[in-house]
């Protein structure tokens, strides 16, 4: 798009591949995200003094802060993302769930606003029926969330939770809904302009988690029929404009085993997964977050959206998925990555890269595009036996096993999938019959073409004879 680019970096990040390839870069302070990267006031500072005239916040850190936006845009400086009121608005999970309830969007039966009486959280989960979950309002990742299948549990959960909540967002608020035992975690891309127009990008599947955290997505679904898609897709655009949304989000929807969806939140930023709608949709969603941040025009409609191909995608993390999907760090010593054109590798490591302990523990995304949804898990089975990375343990591994699952394969699978089919016992058992089948093929391929010298009556007389 012809932007010259400035990057931040903490101490930590010195060395990261984004830094070499800006145009400019400048560190924010050290390795502590509280004293570098969440430095909003320093950040926008740097902008001032080099010029800087619009700031892409990525998808992690002050991405959704609203205080942050605010203070972007009385610097004068444009932010590439929604406002500040959408950005408040969709981040408490009660509100945003009482702003969409108004425009017919189909929510997890529950309560939509904050609980703090047990006896009223009680007669709740005993009117919806358990089990239930207890989830903070200003909760992601996992944290201030607890499911409770026993009434004399539900205290202690919800006190937990609270906790859970208070510490790690500063807010000690908690709503109780049905939990849904088999849901599939369906999300919604969305682009909007400041001229009335939403467009949903169609869906990613993100069904595949530890701890409530995306490792496997892709796009389209093995699931939606082209009315459900619809259906959802019409639903995250009212979620749009409930909020009066700009710029790129993810409305995410849980998927119960009837096909029924039900609203989660909405994600206001640009979503880890995103390159696998871009491989679809042929799109650049950070050119059209730019775009959209300029006042300018989406210039297609929603007929123009249509699916071409499959694209999968799986998140490298540096954690032992054997041992829990423990976090780990330490020194890339290899790093030699597949270099198919059908790959799409996003990264900021290489060979004699040290994994911090600071931040989140994915380093790459690894995506690959197929004509349909059985060569694409084909190409990312490939594209996982030819990336080589030694050093840290990975999910590499255990992408590979989720992609010839026969579960999997056959798209029969919910937010379950680890807890129900990735076991020791289960990854020794596929690698058995992959390499039984394996040395069986080399068998038969090393047989079908051999040709073999045999004597017929004589050592002085042979012939050949193909086998």
């Amino acid at each position: 798009m012809g932007i010259s680019t400035v990057a931040i970096y903490s101490e930590a990040d010195r060395d990261s591949k984004h830094v070499q390839m800006a145009d400019e870069a400048f560190c924010v302070g050290p390795a502590p995200s509280a004293e570098s990267y969440l430095q909003a006031a320093k950040i926008i500072q740097i902008c001032k003094d080099n010029n800087v005239d619009g700031i892409h916040p990525g998808y992690g850190f002050l991405s959704e802060n609203a205080g942050f936006v605010k203070a972007v845009k009385n610097a004068g400086i444009t932010f590439i993302g929604p406002s500040p009121e959408a950005i408040d608005l969709m981040g408490s999970k009660i509100a945003s769930k009482q702003a969409v309830e108004k425009y017919g969007v189909p929510l997890v039966p529950g309560i939509n606003h904050a609980v703090e009486d047990i006896s009223e959280a009680a007669d709740v989960a005993n009117q919806i029926g358990y089990p239930v979950l207890v989830k903070a309002s200003a909760g992601g990742g996992g944290k201030g969330m607890r499911i409770v299948h026993d009434p004399k549990d539900l205290e202690s959960q919800m006190r937990t939770a609270q906790s859970e909540a208070q510490s790690a967002f500063g807010d000690r608020s908690v709503f109780i809904e049905k939990f849904v035992t088999k849901p599939r975690h369906i999300e919604i891309q969305l682009i909007a302009d400041n001229h009335g127009n939403v467009i949903y990008l169609l869906e990613r599947e993100c069904s595949i988690q530890r701890r409530h955290q995306k490792l496997v997505e892709e796009a389209p679904s093995a699931v939606l029929t082209p009315a459900l898609r619809k259906a959802m897709g019409e639903a995250a655009v009212n979620v749009a404009k409930a909020c009066n949304y700009s710029g790129a989000g993810t409305v995410e929807f849980l998927l119960d085993a009837d096909h029924h969806f039900y609203f989660l939140e909405m994600n206001t930023r640009l979503q880890v997964e995103h390159p696998v709608t871009e491989l679809i949709t042929g799109l650049d969603l950070v050119a059209e977050q730019i775009k959209v941040a300029r006042n300018e025009q989406l210039t297609y409609s929603q007929d123009d959206i249509k699916a071409n191909g499959h694209a999968i995608e799986l998140r490298l993390t540096a954690e032992e998925p054997e041992n829990d999907f423990t976090p780990a760090i330490g020194t890339i010593n290899t790093y030699q990555a597949p270099k198919d054109e059908w790959v799409r590798l996003d990264d900021f490591v290489y060979e004699g890269y040290e994994i911090p302990i600071y931040y989140d523990n994915m380093f790459a995304k690894l995506i690959v595009w197929g004509a349909d949804r059985t060569e694409a898990i084909q190409r990312m089975i490939k594209a996982c036996n030819d990336f080589k990375i030694e050093g840290v343990p990975t999910t590499l591994d255990f992408g590979r096993f989720v992609m010839q699952h026969p579960k999997f394969i056959e798209g029969d699978f919910d937010t379950n999938f680890i807890a129900q089919y990735y076991t020791p016992e289960a990854r020794a058992e596929q690698d058995y019959e992959i390499n039984k089948a394996a040395s069986l093929f080399t068998y038969l391929e090393f047989n079908e073409h051999k040709e073999v010298i045999v004597a017929e009556h004589t050592s002085s007389n042979w012939s050949k004879r193909n086998l």
